[in-house]
């Protein structure tokens, strides 16, 4: 009989304690103590360089320094203006309902936007061509309403694919290529009513799911099936568990043992973070079954990962890139007996920058998989589907018309042409005075990022960078500093804007428009995820209207887009502060390169070293294999990288992929010329490619030269006489009367007789005039 457990024993023992199976996905990457299973950092890699530190640095120098006193006075003067700003917020929260106004006024241009948005200094105003005043003349309103109305025009035609009427061909393809059924015949409510096995069932509550997202209640029920399936809902709406958690009840039932270990499932995601998301999910809803997981992406040790590959887990999370790596150089990696395939993010997969990596991908799967591909911006276009060898998909587009999420407030603020160097001001004045925590802020470039993060660190805001310019490492350090809210702004390009799903972010900022619709919907679908309420701030210039149009059509209601405005004196006292700043920027980034360089030399010295050392153990090592040669790599990363600025849709891929493929001089040799001068100069060139060229051009240069008139003061040239032509004619017609007969009369054996000709003196006509007795031959 066990005995009774005291009194205090009673006390300590917690009988609510419960696991936590919501572990941080990061730990195994950022864990001081888990370095030993990364290979990478480990080896001879030094850490990576800290713009914190070189600012921290500067900071110790120049207080140590003869600048001092102005740093003091600089802090007095920081504190006072935090006063200002403190104020003004209080004034911004009162008036917050008359700052933002509908976008009506945005395209129109209304006398108190004008006010609010002339430049800092008198010059600025004389060059804005767009400044609204009450001295405007009429004419000017007129023909601004008339351009705004044709981008209203321009803008319905171009906001998207899904905007364009489909012809009668399109639908019959459509129709023949899908599958007829649209989705499951039941509508779920609850996942207890999708027969799942209860493993996954417990994981499902254990993370707190209780009702399935119209995406997973449309999806489970047909991927159970082995159908294949092309999804599309808006962000935030749940689409990775709609495709992992029917992978994981067919696995449940997949065949045990040594022998029948095999990598049965595949998933491919554009980004690695986006990836090592996936991993995170899938870990947790796979929590109490016996299914295991392996993330494959760059940045991280391939040793280690070739070593999980051994293993042969169920389910690979990876990048095109890193997977290709590994069926090539991995020698016990195949895909032999994958039996699904998901691609998430897969308009993004589909482009021109992966089609390669992709194709060779799909060549070393089966045929006989289950293909599953999902996206918030998800095309249905056939010959973009056509490379993936569906076979008769179900196409279940929850959310057909492209729109943002419902909970999504979007606010616009306009730039006017000419005051495009105002963005940073006003960046900085809506992060100080609005949005102090908690927000992310898009930028077209990895440089402008970058250079972002070095002012607002300056200015005492704490914010980190996210964009492909850094090591993984610090990638996902910056990804869970954002999340544990030790920073409050995060500075990231598009790397960012795809899939991830961050809680608690409550604004994204675009600091400038992205090149397509698709993307600014992704940048905006990082806030408001899962019913919850978010705001996105845009910086809108005068070349992004027909952007902006489009955006305003895809909002999921007119109420929820706003026009904010910023006050004048608020953009011109940071203009003049950053203004200021320019010159310490460029003395940190000049530091940091630097550091770079002579990190650079560091690392071919000791790689220097080791070649020297160790000789002959790294010829041994086999070399690492590409299905690319280097010239079409980097073909292939100009056309992505070509299509991302240029802001490409769907029916220009196939121009970029060509142009890229066989690149084109700016001019040709035509350029400049007049129509005539360009037809004469085809026609020589063409004379010239004739077999009989000489003769013709000598002939043409005669003819030209007897066409030419005379030079002033030459007599004028006649024509030949009529008497020399006669004579010319008579000669002629003898040469023709004296050629001898053709084939046909020499096989007759006589010569025609030629009738309508004089006879003369000596001529014989038959038998006449012949000698009688004439001497035979012997």
């Amino acid at each position: 009989m066990a005995k009774a457990p005291s009194a205090e024993e009673a006390v300590e023992l917690n009988p609510e304690f419960t696991f936590d199976l919501s572990g941080d996905p990061y730990a195994e990457f950022l864990d001081e103590h888990l370095d030993v299973q990364d290979l990478v950092k480990k080896g001879s890699k030094p850490d990576p360089i800290s713009v914190d530190d070189i600012i921290a640095r500067r900071k110790l120098r120049a207080t140590h320094g003869k600048r001092k006193r102005p740093l003091e006075d600089e802090e007095d003067d920081e504190s006072g203006s935090e006063d200002e700003d403190e104020d003004e917020d209080e004034d911004e929260d009162e008036d917050e309902e008359d700052e933002l106004e509908s976008t009506d006024d945005l395209s129109e241009g209304s006398d108190a936007s004008g006010e609010e948005f002339d430049g800092i200094s008198a010059e600025d105003d004389e060059e804005d061509p767009l400044a609204t005043s009450d001295e405007e003349s009429g004419a000017e309103a007129e023909e601004d309403e008339a351009m705004s109305d044709e981008e209203d025009e321009d803008a319905a035609s171009s906001s998207g694919d899904e905007s364009e009427e489909e012809t009668e061909a399109q639908k019959e393809r459509k129709a023949a290529y899908f599958d007829s059924e649209q989705g499951p015949a039941e509508a779920h409510t609850s996942f207890l009513s999708m027969n799942l096995s209860r493993p996954i069932i417990k994981s499902i509550t254990t993370l707190g799911f209780t009702t399935p997202t119209p995406i997973q209640a449309a999806t489970i029920p047909v991927a159970l099936l082995g159908k294949d399936v092309v999804g599309n809902a808006v962000t935030g709406s749940g689409k990775t568990a709609a495709f992992i958690i029917p992978m994981l009840e067919r696995l449940m039932y997949r065949d045990r043992g040594k022998k029948a270990a095999a990598t049965r499932c595949l998933i491919l995601a554009p980004t690695r973070e986006l990836a090592v998301q996936c991993y995170e999910v899938g870990s947790k809803l796979a929590a109490h079954t016996d299914i295991r997981f392996a993330l494959v992406v760059g940045g991280l040790s391939v040793k280690a990962q070739e070593t999980n590959l051994r293993t042969r887990p169920d389910v690979v999370i990876a990048t095109p890139g890193r997977l290709i790596d590994h069926l090539r150089n991995s020698p016990t990696f195949t895909l032999d007996a994958l039996d699904i395939l998901v691609l998430d993010e897969a308009d993004r997969m589909l482009e021109d920058g992966f089609s390669d990596e992709l194709t060779e991908i799909i060549t070393s799967c089966p045929t006989s998989r289950q293909t599953m591909l999902f996206s918030a911006t998800m095309t249905d276009s056939v010959d973009e589907l056509v490379r993936m060898s569906l076979n008769k998909p179900v196409r279940l587009f929850v959310d057909p018309k492209r729109s943002t999420a419902r909970g999504l407030l979007q606010e616009f603020v306009r730039v006017r042409a000419g005051k495009e160097t105002e963005r940073s001001a006003l960046l900085v004045a809506l992060c100080k005075r609005s949005f102090k925590a908690r927000a992310i802020i898009f930028y077209r470039s990895k440089k402008l990022a970058h250079q972002m993060r070095i002012m607002f660190s300056l200015l005492g805001m704490k914010c980190d960078e996210l964009h492909g310019d850094l090591t993984q490492e610090q990638r996902l350090k910056a990804l869970q500093q954002f999340r544990d809210g030790h920073v409050d702004y995060l500075m990231a390009t598009d790397l960012a804007s795809r899939g991830l799903d961050i809680k608690g972010i409550e604004t994204v900022i675009n600091y400038d428009m992205p090149g397509t619709l698709s993307q600014y919907l992704h940048r905006v679908g990082r806030t408001a995820r899962a019913g919850k309420k978010g705001r996105s701030v845009t910086l809108v210039g005068e070349a992004d209207r027909k952007l902006l149009k489009a955006a305003i059509k895809h909002s999921s209601s007119e109420d929820q887009v706003r026009h904010r405005q910023v006050p004048t004196e608020v953009l011109a006292k940071w203009a003049q502060k950053l203004g200021g700043l320019k010159e310490e920027i460029s003395e940190i980034l000049q530091e940091e390169k630097e550091e770079k360089h002579i990190r650079q030399a560091e690392m071919e010295l000791k790689k220097g070293q080791n070649m020297i050392e160790h000789e002959a153990e790294i010829f041994s090592r086999p070399a690492r294999t590409w299905f690319q040669t280097g010239k079409e790599k980097a073909q292939a990363e100009a056309l992505s990288k070509s299509q991302y600025e240029a802001g490409f849709d769907a029916g220009q891929k196939g121009k970029a992929k060509q142009a890229a493929a066989e690149p084109k001089p700016k001019r040709d040799k035509f350029a400049g010329l007049t129509r005539r001068a360009k037809r004469r100069k085809m026609a020589m060139e063409d004379d010239e490619d004739a077999p009989e060229s000489g003769a013709i051009r000598a002939a043409v240069r005669s003819a030209k030269k007897a066409s030419r008139p005379a030079k002033i003061g030459e007599p004028e040239r006649r024509p030949a006489s009529s008497k020399k032509r006669d004579k010319k004619k008579a000669a002629r017609s003898k040469t023709v009367t004296k050629r001898k007969g053709g084939a046909f009369e020499k096989d007759g054996g006589q010569r025609p007789a030629r009738e309508g000709v004089r006879a003369k003196k000596g001529d014989v006509i038959g038998g006449m005039g012949k000698k009688k007795g004439g001497k035979r031959k012997a």
